[in-house]
């Protein structure tokens, strides 16, 4: 039996690289019981988005009551919200529910450079739904997005950036820093409860990396309820992830960027 159960509350990618599919490999590769509420319907593979289809709110609600009277959920990942309405929505079941171990990944735009957050619904996700995480992991475009300032450009800025993201009230914040240049990918914990934490690892070259963040906030989620504290948790999920991309190429999905090798302890 299965000691804890993951819900994912994020958009479809039928490439099967991000998303829930992605989430659900995640969960599974961690020991863990993956459940999903879908917000989003996207068309996409390796090369791009080609369309996106949002769920109605009224679903949505629907598939998150029916699941949360039913199931013990020891953590939540967040990811695609695409609107202001699901976004909302997705904040007050977490408050009615009284969900724990919620880790919020601001989905706002693909590595295709697509958009999956309507810019409405970024004041709902900055005000309603980010006080409510207990961990939040935006990349450097999500976090200036979200900052309504330029992106951070070295180490310092992205831990000025990460400061100042926790003022909005979420309880910590892992900012990632693979957008920035250099051999090794940094990632910044800051927390409410304890000093800033680094996270490095060796820059692995190679083009797929479609899912990374789905993939990283995920096995967070899953490994928050397993681990004694939030930074092991994410060490731990740095190293699976930086295999899982050193590997990547042994996938073959598609032409553009492939997804990471979610399965490669077993495989």
């Amino acid at each position: 039996m299965s000691a804890y159960n993951i819900v994912s509350i994020a958009g479809s990618d039928p490439s099967g690289g991000a998303g829930i599919q992605a989430d659900l490999k995640a969960f599974s590769a961690h020991g863990t019981y993956g459940m999903t509420v879908i917000t989003a319907l996207t068309a996409q593979s390796t090369r791009g988005v080609t369309g996106v289809h949002g769920v109605p709110v009224d679903f949505v609600n629907q598939q998150m009551d029916t699941l949360l009277t039913d199931a013990t959920v020891h953590a939540v990942k967040v990811g695609m919200l695409a609107t202001a309405e699901i976004t909302e929505a997705v904040a007050d079941a977490i408050t009615r529910y009284e969900l724990r171990n919620v880790v919020v990944d601001p989905v706002m735009v693909a590595k295709s450079g697509d958009r999956l957050l309507e810019p409405s619904a970024v004041k709902a996700l900055r005000t309603r739904l980010l006080p409510l995480a207990d961990l939040i992991t935006p990349n450097l475009p999500e976090s200036a997005d979200l900052l309504d300032e330029p992106e951070a450009a070295d180490l310092a800025a992205m831990r000025a950036q990460a400061e100042r993201l926790l003022e909005l009230g979420p309880r910590r914040v892992l900012l990632k820093g693979g957008h920035l240049p250099g051999e090794e990918s940094v990632d910044v914990l800051v927390s409410r409860d304890s000093g800033p934490v680094e996270f490095r690892a060796a820059r692995v070259a190679t083009r797929n990396t479609h899912g990374t963040g789905c993939t990283l906030s995920s096995s967070i989620a899953a490994l928050l309820p397993q681990r004694p504290d939030a930074a092991t948790a994410v060490a731990d999920a740095k190293a699976y992830l930086t295999e899982a991309i050193r590997r990547a190429d042994e996938i073959d999905a598609g032409g553009g960027q492939g997804p990471v090798h979610h399965f490669h302890p077993w495989w």
